[in-house]
């Protein structure tokens, strides 16, 4: 269309509680860290009558502050008021003709690029197209993945040529068997908790279960209540019916809407039919009823529907508790339900990502980390998964490592997978190419990659500080001595004619060796991950003596035991309307998933949201498919065994 007949939609961005709360402190005069905490106390949004004081007490503030409560107050009124003006994620205008003969163009920040001041309702009212581009992280991730099956596997592949439309192929098979066992970290869409712990109770087969596994988790569905109904009836353990109108009509009018998902209504699309078809909706009505349930930020709209569809599905035969059931199925869709033509072609992506990490989880976790930010999961799970699927994970090295992570040749299957510089926090891209650049044969001490590279001595502390110094022969305590001896990049003028290139000979310093905890904690500080060990293997002895389980001892405990697991805190989730709390906890051993119901979570409400080390005490929870929760009565707060670690353990 040309950029003179295209341009990105605007949204307007409103206040959330988060949001307000930190602008209105920043403009009241409370210092940042009083309004992190309180901003730490919410989940989701409040009430119009603010925050409890009870909240404000957990943060460890007096909720009587007249300033806190000036705040508060101040804030809960801001909800919803717009913000600022931002542009829509992939909403594209086209028109026939020039753009700024319709409607005012700007330049966005990004180079060629042109936004409109109009939002999505705007362009509705006046009558003009707009097309959604939507982009996606995985799609990054797949393409860096095929680049790199063609230069370390030589294969050439690209998104047509992985199918899933011979599910009896054994390639295609071996796929679908690996998501049946829930092993989908990092998988497209399949990788949250809840989409794991579906995978074995749905046991896709075929492309098309994989197109209601998208769809199915989405609080549409469960909010309907279809999740348990279609997985009894694709069990066989209830029986699949399709209630008929009454005559003259098609008696299998619905069964043509809800064969393919077994009478069960599942998508947007299902939902405008049987309005269409088992209530008589015009076009027009039909229209109206898809933008109700696209609403899913404004919830409440579907009620003016509620008596038009039930008369007229009443009137064409239908059982009014029938015609309940399914207005009540439809309205979930108003808090968030999934159109079939996106889970399609989202479930192409599903499989696409899963066959990479099925047949090359060496290229799989490679292509995720060098696509990040981006998915459910920090890169050290995902190190953690490739290491479990049997990849081998070498170190960030100044004398091996590029920008990006990448793959070194291996006598095994897969290749070894190279942690890269990007993996440093505040590690600059034009750094490591210079690193890389200039490193023609290996650098041979500190001052040599100071003098042959050109970086500056902030770089060469963060190598140091990130333990990448192997080859070198330097630990990370005695690189960062060293680091030290270089002149800053900034001297004063009076020492600047004194900076050499030559540093004159110092005697070797017996450092005293750094111990394993203090090591791994430092790994995580500055690169979010740690190869030497997990902070849990350090504190099992003590939790063991506490009667605290390790997430995999989990897998001998009976059904229905009380139990105390531990771990480091990865998610929490509170999806819905808020009816139960998940927490998925790490160590040494692999993960653990917990749950509490809302009707306990005020109690343990800060032990849930600030904890990064967590003990869960419940009872333990095991479906027929080995799916295990502990149903948790309480949650402690442990974070400051991390903060002792490194100081109390002695190797």
């Amino acid at each position: 269309y040309g950029r003179h007949r295209a341009g990105i939609a605007a949204t307007v961005i409103s206040y959330r509680p988060r949001s307000a709360i930190r602008e209105v402190g920043k403009a009241l005069g409370l210092t940042e860290d009083i309004t992190s905490r309180i901003a730490s106390t919410v989940w989701g949004s409040w009430s119009g009558e603010g925050l409890p004081p009870k909240h404000i007490e957990q943060a460890g503030l007096d909720p009587d502050n007249p300033n806190i409560l000036r705040a508060i107050k101040l804030a809960t009124r801001l909800l919803g008021f717009p913000r600022h003006l931002s542009q829509h994620v992939g909403g594209f205008i086209l028109t026939q003709n020039r753009l700024d003969e319709y409607v005012p163009v700007a330049n966005a920040a990004m180079e060629d690029r042109t936004f409109i001041e109009w939002d999505k309702d705007d362009i509705d009212r006046v009558g003009m197209l707009k097309v959604d581009v939507l982009g996606l992280g995985m799609l990054t991730c797949i393409r860096k993945a095929f680049e790199l099956i063609e230069i370390h596997h030589k294969r050439k592949v690209d998104l047509a040529d992985i199918s899933a439309a011979s599910p009896n192929d054994p390639e295609v098979a071996g796929v679908f068997e690996m998501l049946q066992k829930g092993d989908s970290v990092g998988v497209f869409q399949v990788e949250s908790r809840a989409q794991i712990n579906m995978l074995p109770r749905l046991k896709p087969k075929e492309f098309y279960d994989l197109v209601i596994q998208v769809a199915i988790v989405r609080p549409g569905p469960i909010q309907g209540d279809m999740v348990h109904p279609y997985l009894r009836r694709r069990n066989k353990e209830e029986m699949v019916d399709y209630p008929e109108p009454g005559p003259p009509h098609d008696k299998d009018e619905l069964r043509n809407v809800l064969k393919r998902t077994l009478g069960v209504p599942l998508f947007q699309e299902q939902a405008m039919q049987i309005a269409m078809v088992g209530a008589g909706f015009s076009d027009e009505e039909a229209n109206g009823l898809r933008k109700a349930m696209a609403t899913f930020r404004n919830p409440g709209t579907m009620e003016q529907f509620h008596e038009k569809m039930i008369r007229g599905m009443v009137r064409r035969g239908y059982n009014e508790a029938f015609a309940e059931r399914c207005f009540n199925q439809i309205k979930g869709f108003g808090e968030y339900g999934f159109p079939e033509s996106h889970a399609a072609s989202f479930a192409k992506l599903v499989y696409v990502s899963a066959w990479i990490k099925k047949y090359y989880p060496d290229v799989f976790a490679c292509a995720l980390l060098n696509s990040q930010p981006m998915g459910f999961y920090a890169p050290a799970q995902i190190v953690r998964d490739a290491r479990e699927h049997g990849v081998e994970v070498r170190p960030v090295d100044a004398n091996c490592s590029t920008h990006d992570n990448g793959l070194e040749e291996t006598p095994n299957p897969y290749c070894a997978l190279r942690i890269g510089f990007r993996q440093i926090d505040g590690f600059k891209k034009d750094w490591s190419e210079k690193l890389v650049v200039r490193r023609e044969k290996n650098y041979g001490s500190i001052e040599d990659i100071w003098q042959r590279s050109g970086v500056p001595v902030r770089a060469l502390t963060l190598l140091a500080d990130a333990d990448a110094m192997g080859t070198i022969g330097l630990d990370r305590r005695e690189a960062a001595w060293r680091v030290r001896r270089l002149p800053q990049d900034d001297p004063l003028p009076l020492f600047a004619a004194a900076q050499g290139r030559e540093l004159g000979e110092e005697d070797d310093m017996a450092l005293p060796e750094m111990a394993l905890p203090e090591h791994v904690i430092a790994d995580y500080q500055t690169a979010r991950l740690s190869l030497k060990a997990h902070p849990m293997a350090f504190l099992r002895e003590q939790f063991s003596a506490q009667g605290v389980l390790s997430c995999r001892g989990l897998d001998q405990v009976r059904d229905g035991k009380m139990v105390k697991v531990a771990g480091i805190v990865l998610v929490r989730q509170r999806p819905g309307k808020g009816n139960a709390i998940f927490m998925t906890l790490e160590d040494e051993t692999g993960i653990a998933n917990g749950l509490m119901w809302a009707s306990r979570f005020e109690k343990y409400r800060r032990e849930i949201m600030a904890s990064r080390l967590a003990v869960i005490e419940g009872q333990l929870q095991k479906s027929k498919e080995g799916v295990i929760h502990v149903i948790a009565s309480a949650v402690y707060d442990r974070s400051d065994l991390l903060d002792s670690l490194a100081m109390s353990h002695r190797a």
